[in-house]
This record gives C-alpha cells, sequence and structure tokens, in this order.
C-alpha cells in the first residue's frame, strides 16, 4: 500500500485533480439524504471531495489515519477532520446520518471489518455511500480495447474486495440494504493503446499477472495494431452504491 503521507502533496494531481473530485461529489451529491445531517466521510485523504459536499445544514466530518492526508485536508476544512482508523472510528454508535467511503474498499483484505464500523455509526435509517467495483470502470463502455481485454479479464480478474457481490453480501449482514446506484467519470483518465501496453509491461494489470506470457504478448500484439496509439478512449466510469441502515 501506498505511504499516503508521503504521496500527500502530489495526491490530487495524479488521480484527476478538481474536475474528478467535483464529478465525484456531485454523484454522492445524488445519494445523500436532503435537510440537516451529520455525513462522515471515511478515508477522506486531502479533503478534496469532502469539501464540496459542505451544505448549510449540513455537518461534513472528515477522518483519516495519513497526518499527511489530513494536514492538507484541515486546510480545505478548518475544524473539520479528525484522525482515526476506518476499522476503530472515534465516533459513537448511531451518531452519523450518512457515511461517505470513496476509493478505500479495494485496498483492504478486510473490507468487511470497515463495513461494521460504518454500521455501527450510523442511525437507524441512515445510507451508506461507497465506491464498488473499482476494476470494472474502464470497461463500462464499449470500446476496441475492452473488447480486445475481455478474455483475459473475464478469465483472470483477481477476486477483489470492493466487488459489489461481496459488498452487498456483507452489508446484507450488518442490516443495510442497497437503495441506490450511480456512477461518475474519471475525468481525464482514459488510457489510449500505448498506454495499455505501457502498463502491462510495468506489470499494473492484475488480470495480465495472472496469464500466460503468451495469453498476455497476443493481448499486447492486438492493443499495439489498433489505429490511433495515442489516443485515449473513454473516460473510466466509477460506481456509487448507497446502502440504508434498516430502522
Amino acid at each position: 500500500m501506498l505511504d499516503y503521507d508521503e504521496e500527500a502533496r502530489r495526491y490530487d494531481a495524479s488521480r484527476g485533480g478538481e474536475p474528478r473530485a467535483r464529478a465525484a461529489a456531485d454523484a454522492v451529491e445524488r445519494l445523500l439524504p436532503g435537510g440537516p445531517c451529520v455525513v462522515l466521510d471515511i478515508a477522506c485523504g486531502t479533503g478534496i471531495v469532502t469539501e464540496r459536499l459542505r451544505r448549510p445544514g449540513r455537518t461534513m466530518v472528515g477522518v483519516d489515519r495519513s497526518p499527511g492526508m489530513l494536514g492538507l485536508a484541515g486546510r480545505r476544512m478548518p475544524g473539520g477532520v479528525v484522525r482515526g482508523d476506518a476499522t476503530g472510528l472515534p465516533f459513537a454508535a448511531a451518531s452519523v446520518d450518512a457515511v461517505v467511503i470513496v476509493w478505500l474498499l479495494h485496498l483492504l483484505p478486510d473490507p468487511e471489518a470497515v463495513l461494521a464500523e460504518a454500521a455501527r455509526v450510523l442511525r437507524p435509517g441512515g445510507v451508506l455511500i461507497t465506491t464498488v467495483d473499482k476494476n470494472d470502470a474502464y470497461f463500462t463502455e464499449d470500446s476496441d480495447i475492452g473488447r480486445i481485454t475481455a478474455e483475459l479479464r473475464h478469465r483472470y480478474a483477481p477476486l477483489v474486495s470492493d466487488s459489489s457481490a461481496r459488498v452487498f453480501a456483507a452489508a446484507a449482514d450488518l442490516g443495510l440494504e442497497p437503495t441506490g446506484r450511480t456512477e461518475f467519470p474519471g475525468i481525464g483518465q482514459g488510457r489510449s493503446p500505448r498506454k495499455w501496453c505501457e502498463a502491462i509491461d510495468a506489470g499494473l494489470i492484475s488480470w495480465c499477472t495472472h496469464a500466460s506470457p503468451d495469453q498476455v504478448a497476443d493481448v499486447r500484439r492486438q492493443l499495439a495494431a489498433l489505429p490511433d496509439q495515442d489516443v485515449a478512449r473513454p473516460d473510466p466510469q466509477y460506481r456509487f452504491a448507497a446502502l440504508d441502515l434498516k430502522a
């Protein structure tokens, strides 16, 4: 896992910056309850999304365990951030109306522990909003790259901790039920065929690391033969799921 203290200063710029943060916040907004409420953003990072969710009558609180990240988040939200771990939140049970989790579950071997903490701090009737299925984001829309890579992706896709199936199964055990979904674009993050080849060569594509060298070489040859080698294909479409805690 990244050293987020070290990564903090370049984190936003390397992940879509203000445009992607705005798109993510707009998507979360579509799933949040209306009216006065307390919203907890778990693993808020630099606060670039959290600050965009502030509204009159809505109290936003960001929590993160990285001092480097919280230093930046604190500048965006003075007095609105707390240091803490997602598996042991420094909040009382049934104390918030909504919990937001953006790009955390896919990093964890045990997302169930984080979901349990989120359910603990939610009031009955509250909502948990989390990203899911991050690995599928680049292939939501049809593309030549998606068609070429489909067989390897489907055959060798690793088990991931943020899959909708796993998240919903764990949520059901906690009294959380799915009530809504939405998507948002990873603005400017679409990859060209050349960029896909570079990512494969660098060992960054999980389903290629599980396939045989011959299979990977064949896919890479097909990618390298595509037209418009430096033209980015569609931006990834990231997914949010909303789950309500039964009253």
